[in-house]
């Protein structure tokens, strides 16, 4: 695929609240286009905060990292979106605030849409009608590519509205654990993956598997990646989204997928030695941007 358009990305923004009190920007979404705009993609980020304080400082760290805004929306009845972050075992869990203002993502102040971009979404921001009928205007306007991240976060999902969800989309990215709970049927992790690629037609699958590393898998091969012995951990809060981001990257630059999982492995392995999910230090990316020719 190539001759792309910045892709769109849509779904919720939000402060992931930590033990301790400290606050760091993010969501899912958000994060991928945080790390796309790094590596010099400028996505569309199409959201919704609230007109409060959290709100206003999410539209000030977008202006100075760059980002475009057009897709931002201000709601001023809803408050801009939390997260209570929990840990056991170095693993993150959360409490996710309900009607954020991300849940009312509103089809009629979407911006111009390019109709040559791949559209990126999460599962988590379609919890709520509004910005599900929203994501439904964006499908509808602009050229079938799409590219799905599972994020199944408790209580916010049912398996018949998943399906829903991935039907009609290219690419799917799932950790292991969810793709157990959606694919009980089937022995080993491979048969799983490769029983819902062809019930929904995808191109391609990628499976994370946290220290184990990952692997894609397309109509002829699986492609694995495992992360080097070296890596510091300090959190693993928004790794699936680092990685998701390269994947992005990789499906707008027609790497292949080979290339792209290894880079996304590579750059996925240096965020858990940060404190959350994103940085606003651009030498941490100046590396992979070298490395990878960008």
């Amino acid at each position: 695929m190539t001759n792309l358009s910045p892709p769109i990305v849509f779904g919720e923004v939000l402060y992931d609240c930590f033990p301790g009190g400290e606050s760091v920007l993010g969501g899912a979404p958000f994060n991928v286009a945080w790390h796309c705009q790094a590596f010099g993609v400028k996505p569309l980020f199409i959201s919704r905060v609230g007109d409060d304080l959290l709100g206003n400082y999410v539209i000030k760290s977008m202006q100075d990292w760059g980002m475009r805004t057009e897709g931002l929306q201000i709601d001023t009845e809803h408050a801009t979106g939390k997260v209570n972050v929990s840990f056991h075992e170095n693993e993150p869990s959360y409490d996710i605030v309900e009607n954020s203002a991300w849940d009312f993502i509103n089809a009629q102040n979407l911006p111009v849409l390019d109709n040559n971009s791949i559209l990126y979404h999460g599962s988590l921001a379609l919890r709520k009608p509004d910005s599900e009928k929203c994501l439904t205007v964006i499908k509808k306007s602009i050229s079938p590519a799409t590219f799905i991240d599972i994020n199944l976060r408790a209580p916010w999902w049912n398996i018949s509205n998943l399906y829903d969800y991935i039907q009609g989309s290219n690419w799917l990215k799932i950790n292991e654990d969810e793709l157990n709970i959606i694919v009980p049927e089937h022995e080993t992790i491979e048969e799983k993956a490769q029983h819902l690629k062809g019930r929904l037609n995808l191109e391609f699958i990628v499976v994370t598997q946290g220290g184990s590393g990952a692997f894609a898998m397309n109509q002829d091969d699986i492609f694995r990646v495992s992360p080097e012995n070296s890596v510091t951990i300090v959190d693993t809060v928004g790794a699936g989204d680092a990685f998701t981001s390269v994947l992005l990257l990789g499906l707008y630059k027609s790497w292949g997928i080979e290339k792209t999982i290894t880079r996304a492995q590579q750059f996925a392995s240096q965020i858990v030695g940060l404190r959350g999910a994103t940085t606003q230090n651009v030498d941490f990316y100046q590396p992979f941007i070298k490395d990878w020719d960008l």
